[in-house]
């Protein structure tokens, strides 16, 4: 069989994912992808109130899976940013066509796993998680007028939810301004499991409660975090994918590898720290 196109150093993985139109919207405006051919998942949450929001996130998920192997880690994240740049440019054409200053807007999240290291690159409010050894810790830090605030020290996270701009992000494709896409990378550790979701989960269930489903169940818990979010209220679409990178077992970790492919990658955003679990909600 060739192997055009595909990454053969990914490890096995497991993986589940599921969405959820929610108990409110009679649209669901998320989508998903998943590429563990190429070591690629990703999550586009259509921007609520804008026109087209299911079209924004169906066409960055699919120029998405267009991505093919590149011959390395950092050919296919420059591949990812490139095509999102692109898609952010073409929504911003398909607004231009509708007129009336309208935005065809969505915000994107995409994981890419290559050998024992991970890279993620985001822009707006849907969020990747890693789970090592009992402890969530979020790894994007959301692009919000909310997570601005308490970046700034002017709002309490416990305030967050109720704010009047909770749910204003500050980066999407094809909303107004330049596009920013924040990056993170690092190890992965044995044990690790990862998730991406949209805000319909994370505004819905706390992540305390996020963490319990994902230790007990890994990625076979995929179903219980939508029900989870259903049952809180479902006031928003809700979708969630879940990989562990090392064929699905979940529990103690180990040290991580120490050379990562990825290292002096030369990018803009969030390329620093990991975000701690309780930095902030939007």
């Amino acid at each position: 069989m060739s192997t055009t196109g595909l990454n053969t150093s990914t490890p096995p993985f497991s993986f589940a994912s599921a969405s959820h139109v929610g108990r409110v919207r009679s649209v669901n405006e998320d989508c998903y992808i998943e590429r563990p051919d190429i070591g690629l998942w990703a999550v586009a949450d259509g921007m609520g109130g804008h026109s087209r929001g299911d079209v924004a996130s169906r066409l960055v998920c699919e120029a998405l899976s267009r991505l093919s192997w590149a011959g390395s880690a950092l050919d296919l994240l420059n591949g990812v940013r490139g095509t999102l740049y692109d898609a952010d440019r073409e929504l911003r054409r398909q607004a231009e066509t509708l007129g009336d200053g309208q935005t065809v807007g969505t915000t994107v999240v995409v994981l890419l796993i290559h050998q024992d290291h991970y890279a993620c690159v985001w822009a707006g409010d849907s969020r990747c998680y890693l789970l090592r050894e009992g402890q969530l810790t979020r790894i994007t830090h959301d692009h919000s007028v909310v997570q601005s605030m308490i970046d700034q020290g002017v709002l309490e996270e416990s305030g967050a939810e109720q704010h009047p701009l909770a749910n204003v992000v500050t980066q999407a494709l094809g909303a107004p301004g330049e596009l920013e896409l924040a990056t993170v990378h690092g190890p992965l550790a044995p044990g690790d499991v990862l998730l991406l979701c949209t805000d319909g989960l994370t505004r819905m269930v706390a992540e305390d409660d996020i963490a319990a489903v994902m230790n007990r169940d890994g990625p076979a818990g995929v179903r219980a975090l939508i029900d989870a979010a259903l049952a809180a209220g479902g006031r928003d679409n809700v979708t969630a994918v879940v990989v562990a990178p090392d064929g699905g077992s979940h529990g103690a970790g180990a040290r991580p590898p120490p050379d990562d492919p990825l290292d002096g990658l030369d990018v803009d955003g969030d390329d620093t720290a990991l975000h701690r679990r309780g930095s902030g909600h939007a």
